[in-house]
């Protein structure tokens, strides 16, 4: 029985020591262009990374959206409809329409994503 408690140890640490099989590459996502976030934004999330360029698509997309509502004042540059459409319906939304015409698609993140919800959620 002595040798049990080393043997369950030495276990342990080989099983703590033990890098996962699919560990996750280091991930440096970049949203220059409007097409650069449609394409984070339309990641698989079965691909790998698709889960981490969701995630900074939706990340940068609310980010983005809270601070220009914040410095908007009593101006503000779209209005969204009660109840509000879900995160990733908006973006889907925002990948059609990048990828619709070109000319949206060299357009910077932020243009392209401000001038769409303009689009699709005008203030009336």
């Amino acid at each position: 029985m002595k040798f049990l408690a080393p043997l369950a140890a030495f276990g342990l640490f080989a099983f703590l020591a033990t890098p996962p099989t699919q560990a996750q590459r280091p991930f440096n996502a970049q949203a220059r262009t409007a097409n650069d976030l449609a394409d984070l934004c339309a990641a698989n999330p079965k691909d790998p990374q698709g889960d981490a360029k969701i995630n900074f698509c939706h990340g940068y997309a609310q980010g983005a959206i809270a601070v220009e509502m914040r410095n908007a004042g009593d101006k503000k540059p779209f209005c969204f409809p009660s109840p509000p459409p879900t995160r990733t319906q908006t973006l889907s939304e925002f990948v059609s329409w990048v990828r619709s015409l070109p000319e949206h698609r060299n357009e910077t993140a932020l243009d392209g994503l401000f001038k769409f919800l303009a689009e699709r959620y005008p203030c009336k």
